[in-house]
């Protein structure tokens, strides 16, 4: 079947316009998030267009991220964070009028993925991995990620090649043609500038590690690597079939390509029909990643004693007040009040970070000191409230805390690296009822 071109759309996501397409009626959503590089009118011009494959078994959406593409460009030095490429997937979904979908997700764009179905499982249907990874960057508990003087030379040679035929035969060895090579390369300028291009992907192969997710990852999943990809070594691919429960790994023979090209993209296609239109269970939302938030008043029965019950009831509403002004700004999810506190979620950690700090804040407007606790980690749903082992953590975290202080677990600022919000390290902690010992982290500047 033949799909002609779909209109491209914008949806607002804060202060920029994100460039979407929507193609073909099939019974199902198929979502498609391509990495930097990708131009979504362009990808048209490429033989064969992947949406025009897709379309013909699912209502296909292409999306290019803020930064990319079709989309509004960023400053130099402006970086969204992840968390804020998620907010684009959920903004074109809701414009697309999807309530779930299938999450294909290439290179770059997989941790995003990866994020978004750990945090919003109810609106992923499955989640189709291509030639990506969860972190870029080689530790001491992942060697088989970039060496750091390999990552600078590579991003060297990005912004001087970016752009170029020699750059695209240099990522795909299998587009061997003339025609093919400038195609690809006019797609890479009118997705990015060469800076932006090299920033970008600094901060992602620098700063992005989706590890602690993917034990969440409750969808079902189809890992596709190139086998001999020089880029992305197919230990990556390995890795992430090996730590999502129930993964299903696809290893493509490949000449040392970074990505899908050319006529292998009719063999992906086929492995994702196969894996969308097969018999599987439905799996049902109980558990979610999420970012818990506690926070209460300081010295509340002292206030309680010295202003009487009539003024400190006054005294709590104002307080209460401004906290849910905050949590619908940040849009928080109120769980529970604590008397004197809040215990609040979050599809995101930087975004809960901002909010707790202007929680505190306002309380000074109020005339109280807030405290507030932050953790990152899987919660069971039961109706509106969450239970679990991160709940515990972000509460013994709050109880730490002192007067106009916020105090979050190694776990966010992980998550948050590369932002500008900065911590003041307060050392390993244990926690009352809590296995191990917990590094623990003062917000200083969000």
């Amino acid at each position: 079947m033949s799909v002609g071109r779909p209109e491209t759309r914008y949806v607002a996501v804060g202060d920029a316009d994100v460039a979407f397409q929507v193609s073909g009626d099939g019974p199902f959503d198929l979502l498609c998030f391509y990495g930097l590089g990708s131009q979504i009118d362009l990808l048209w011009d490429l033989p064969p267009a992947p949406a025009e494959l897709f379309s013909a078994f699912a209502r296909t959406i292409e999306f290019d991220r803020r930064g990319n593409g079709a989309s509004d460009a960023l400053p130099h030095g402006g970086l969204p964070q992840w968390e804020d490429w998620a907010d684009d997937v959920s903004a074109v979904l809701d414009a697309a009028e999807s309530d779930r979908a299938v999450l294909y997700a290439e290179t770059d764009a997989g941790p995003v993925a990866l994020l978004f179905a750990a945090m919003h499982p109810e609106r992923v249907s499955g989640l189709v991995l291509v030639n990506t990874t969860a972190r870029y960057s080689i530790a001491e508990d992942y060697p088989i990620g970039i060496a750091r003087e390999v990552l600078d030379a590579w991003l060297g040679w990005v912004a001087r090649s970016w752009g170029t035929e020699q750059f695209v035969r240099a990522l795909f060895p299998s587009v061997n043609d003339a025609e093919s090579s400038r195609l690809h390369a006019r797609m890479h300028r009118a997705a990015a500038t060469p800076r932006t291009a090299s920033e970008q992907f600094r901060y992602i192969f620098e700063k992005v590690d989706a590890r602690h997710v993917l034990p969440s990852i409750r969808v079902p999943t189809l890992v596709v690597h190139n086998v001999a990809n020089r880029y992305i070594p197919i230990e990556h691919g390995r890795y992430l079939a090996g730590h999502i429960a129930g993964a299903k790994l696809v290893e493509i023979a490949s000449e040392g390509d970074v990505n899908i090209a050319g006529e292998t993209i009719r063999t992906v296609v086929e492995e994702v029909v196969e894996f969308v239109t097969g018999e599987r269970p439905l799996v049902e939302v109980d558990r979610v990643l999420t970012t818990v938030l506690f926070t209460d008043i300081v010295g509340s029965s002292e206030l309680v004693a010295a202003l009487g019950d009539r003024r400190w009831r006054s005294l709590l509403d104002a307080h209460d007040r401004a906290v849910r002004e905050q949590l619908r700004r940040y849009r928080g999810r109120e769980i529970n009040t604590t008397g004197d506190g809040f215990f609040a979620s979050f599809d995101g950690p930087a975004r809960a970070i901002r909010c707790a700090r202007d929680i505190i804040d306002a309380g000074v407007g109020v005339g109280v000191d807030v405290r507030a606790g932050l953790h990152t980690g899987e919660c069971e749903i039961r109706d509106e409230d969450l239970s679990g082992f991160a709940v515990h953590v972000a509460a013994r975290i709050g109880a730490l805390a002192g007067p106009r202080e916020l105090l979050v677990t190694g776990t966010v600022r992980d998550l948050v690296a590369g932002s500008k919000i900065q911590f003041d390290d307060r050392g390993a902690h244990s926690l009352k009822g809590i296995p191990d010992e917990w590094r623990i982290l003062a917000v200083t500047n969000a």
